[in-house]
């Protein structure tokens, strides 16, 4: 069985990275059909390091700034093959990603999404992300998202039929676009996963987008995808979302982490988030980013002792 895959990356100032990340594709055991890398207003040379790659399957599109999920859309589009690997411009894979996809698809057929295990790469070192340890499709994806990493940006897969079945990522979505891709893919699809730890997401790169908060501007909302009688895929959108309520909070937008607090307030399995969020934006707006920083810093540290 061959399988056709075209591998779309966004790009926005990553430079120092964006050579590796292609470098990691071109190395695959399994050679995709292209690899498709949108570079959305770059500002850096980022571009030029991608031209200077000598390959016949990579190709540039650029455009004018208009964010992450833009562009992914925009690769997408542009792209041939039949499963599209979705991998940022500072992460990277192992040499048997694609393989190891492969394998899923020619064993567990029709699903909506492929993904696989995933290592986090710091400055300290490179560690094991948190993600399941069976191989197959996921009994309940919403319920196992409460506790580990189903699917990154960087470790997924998805039929492009599926992209023109459900629609691409939200644009305008500053965080999240990809888990709000997921929810829409997992409420209709089986998702199947490997263990394996095979794609690095790279923390310690410059430009990472909580640090570059700007408020949103889209019509999409999390809160659209809840559905009555659906449990765990609500308390899912609850976690996603007051996730990124910290962020926006400690950077100011205090108005819109408040509605996200209230409406999750009811939720049963991420009460420490929403607690936290709740103090959070109840402080003065300039301490916020500084403690949950060293909140995070701390947490890091308290489980990295537990790896």
């Amino acid at each position: 069985m061959s399988i056709r895959f075209s591998v779309i990356i966004p790009l926005y100032n990553k430079e120092a990275e964006i050579e590796g990340t292609i470098r990691s594709v071109l190395a695959q055991t399994v050679t995709p059909l292209e690899i498709v890398v949108v570079d959305d207003g770059s500002t850096d040379r980022s571009a030029e390091k991608v031209r200077a790659i000598d390959s016949p399957i990579v190709r540039l599109i650029t455009q004018s700034n208009a964010g992450e999920c833009a562009a992914r859309n925009r690769g997408i589009a542009e792209s041939q093959g039949e499963y599209i690997a979705l991998l940022d411009a500072d992460d990277s894979w192992e040499p048997q990603f694609l393989a190891e996809i492969a394998s899923l698809i020619e064993e567990f057929p029709g699903c909506g999404l492929y993904a696989t295990g995933f290592n986090i790469v710091r400055n300290e070192g490179r560690f094991p992300g948190l993600s399941p340890e069976r191989r197959g499709i996921v009994a309940d994806f919403f319920r196992e998202s409460m506790t580990r990493y189903v699917a990154t940006a960087s470790s997924s897969v998805v039929p492009s039929e599926i992209f023109r079945k459900e629609g691409g990522f939200p644009d305008g979505m500053r965080m999240g676009g990809d888990q709000f891709m997921w929810i829409k893919i997992a409420r209709h699809w089986p998702v199947c996963f490997s263990p394996r730890r095979l794609a690095n997401y790279n923390v310690a790169a410059s430009n990472r987008s909580p640090g570059l908060y700007r408020t949103e501007d889209t019509p999409y909302s999390f809160r659209d995808l809840c559905e009555p009688g659906r449990f765990w895929q609500n308390e899912f959108i609850a976690r996603v979302e007051l996730g990124r309520a910290l962020i926006i909070s400690a950077k100011g937008g205090t108005e819109e982490a408040r509605e996200i607090e209230q409406f999750h307030r009811h939720n049963r399995y991420s009460r420490r988030t929403w607690i936290k969020l709740r103090i959070l934006n109840r402080l003065p707006a300039s301490w916020r980013w500084p403690l949950l920083r060293l909140y995070n810093l701390i947490a890091w540290k308290v489980a990295r002792k537990g790896l």
